[in-house]
C-alpha cells in the first residue's frame, strides 16, 4: 500500500487526497497492513504538500491498531472515518439510512457523490473541522450532525429532496424485487397445482356454511373480524355479496394482507381497545413476516396430502423444512419455532374460515379453497 494506491482508491491526484480518501483506503488493506505503510504513506503525502494533520494521522493509527487486536466495534470504526469530516453519517439523528455501498442505485450514488463534495465544500470554507470531530468534540459532532440533516432535508436547485429521493429508490427497488418473488413463486405454485392427480370439486354447502359463519364476524368490532376485514381490504364494510367471492378474498387476504386495522375496530373500553390492537397488530405482523417460499411450500404439501391430514402450525413448519419444492436452511431449532410461530396466527385464522377443523386437520373446503386463494393473492389482476 503506497500513495499511488491511495489515489487510485480515491480516483484522485495525491495532491487533492482528503482525510476520508486516506481513511477509506487504509480502511480497505488488512489493519496489520496499513499499519506498516502508515509512516511511508505520510511521508509522502508530505512530501507533494498535502500533509494532513497530526491528530488524523495519531487517530488513524491508534484505530488501526484497535483493529489489529480484535478491540475496535463496528461502531468505533464508524465514527472514526465520520470525522474525517466528508463522510455521511450512516445513521442520522432522523433515522435516515444511507444503503449499503455496493446496494446503492443511480439516486443514491449520485447524492451521496453530490453530498460529498458540499462537505468537502464545508470543510474548506472552515465550517467543519475534522480534527475537533475527531478528538470526539461533542458541540462540533452535533453540529456536524444537524449540517447533514439540513442537506439531506433541504431541496437542490432542482426541486429534489435527497432524503426522499433516495428513500423512494429503495422502496421502488424493495417493491421491485418483492413483485419478483411473488411472480416466481405463483408460477411455480400454478406447475405444482397442474401436476396434482386429482384437483378438488367445491365444497357448495360447506362453503355456505363457511360464509354464513364470515358474514357474522365481519359484521361485528374486534378479533377475528378487524383482522380478517384488514387482510381482504374490506374498508367502509364493502363486502362481496357472492359466497365464493366473498371466502376467497378473505383467504387470500391471510397470505397477503391488503390494509391496516380501522381506528374504529376493536373494543369499546380504552384499555380494552389497547389490548386487542396490541394483539391484532401483532396478528398481522406475523403474516406480513411471512416468505412467499413458506407459503409456497405449506399450501403445496397440504393440496398433495388432501383433506384430513394435520394442518398444525406445528406441522406446517416441518411440512416447510421438508419441501422439495423451495430451498430453506431450517436446521436450527429456532428456524423452526419461529415459522411454527409465525403459522399459529395463521391457523387460528384458518379455523375460523372452515380450513381446518378443532383438531387443526385439513377441511375439503380447506383443500378446495387454499390453492386458489394463494393464487389469487399473488394474481396481480386480483
Amino acid at each position: 500500500m503506497d500513495l499511488d494506491f491511495v489515489s487510485a482508491h480515491a480516483g484522485r491526484p495525491a495532491t487533492g487526497l482528503t482525510r476520508r480518501d486516506v481513511a477509506r483506503a487504509l480502511l480497505a488493506v488488512p489493519s496489520g497492513v496499513a499499519l506498516v505503510a502508515m509512516p511511508d504513506l505520510r511521508r509522502a503525502m508530505l512530501a507533494v504538500g498535502n500533509p494532513l494533520s497530526v491528530t488524523f494521522w495519531e487517530t488513524a493509527r491508534s484505530t488501526l491498531s484497535a483493529i489489529e487486536s480484535g478491540k475496535a466495534t463496528v461502531g468505533e470504526v464508524q465514527r472514526w472515518l465520520e470525522a474525517t469530516g466528508s463522510e455521511p453519517i450512516l445513521l442520522t439523528p432522523s433515522y435516515f439510512v444511507w444503503p449499503e455501498e455496493d446496494e446503492r442505485g443511480p439516486v443514491a450514488e449520485e447524492m451521496h457523490a453530490r453530498f460529498v463534495t458540499y462537505l468537502e465544500e464545508r470543510i474548506e470554507a472552515g465550517e467543519i473541522d475534522p480534527d475537533l470531530l475527531a478528538r470526539g468534540d461533542t458541540a462540533a459532532r452535533t453540529a456536524y450532525e444537524e449540517l447533514q440533516e439540513r442537506w439531506l432535508n433541504t431541496p437542490l436547485p432542482d426541486g429534489r429532496v435527497p432524503s426522499m429521493v433516495v428513500s423512494d429508490e429503495q422502496d421502488e427497488e424493495l417493491f421491485a424485487a418483492w413483485d419478483e418473488e411473488e411472480a416466481y413463486a405463483l408460477a411455480e405454485l400454478r406447475r405444482i397445482l397442474s401436476e396434482l392427480p386429482q384437483r378438488p370439486e367445491l365444497p357448495e354447502a360447506d362453503l355456505r356454511l363457511a360464509a354464513a359463519r364470515l358474514r357474522e364476524m365481519l359484521a361485528f368490532p374486534g378479533y377475528p373480524g378487524n383482522v380478517l376485514r384488514a387482510c381482504a381490504g374490506f374498508e367502509g364494510g364493502l363486502i362481496p355479496d357472492d359466497d365464493r367471492e366473498l371466502w376467497l378474498a378473505v383467504v387470500a387476504g391471510i397470505a397477503g394482507p391488503i390494509s391496516d386495522l380501522d381506528d374504529d375496530d376493536g373494543g369499546e373500553e380504552d384499555e380494552e381497545l389497547e389490548e386487542e390492537l396490541s394483539h391484532e397488530e401483532a396478528v398481522l405482523a406475523a403474516l406480513c413476516a411471512i416468505h412467499h417460499a413458506d407459503w409456497l411450500a405449506a399450501v403445496a404439501a397440504l393440496a398433495r396430502l388432501g383433506p384430513g391430514v394435520l394442518a398444525s402450525p406445528e406441522r406446517i413448519a416441518r411440512l416447510i423444512a421438508e419441501s422439495e419444492d423451495i430451498t430453506v436452511d431450517m436446521d436450527d431449532p429456532d428456524d423452526l419455532d419461529t415459522t411454527e410461530t409465525l403459522f399459529t396466527h395463521v391457523a387460528a385464522l384458518w379455523a375460523y374460515l372452515g380450513i381446518v377443523d378443532e383438531d387443526d386437520v385439513l377441511t375439503p373446503l380447506g383443500w378446495w379453497g387454499l390453492p386458489q386463494a394463494l393464487e389469487r393473492a399473488w394474481s396481480p389482476d386480483d
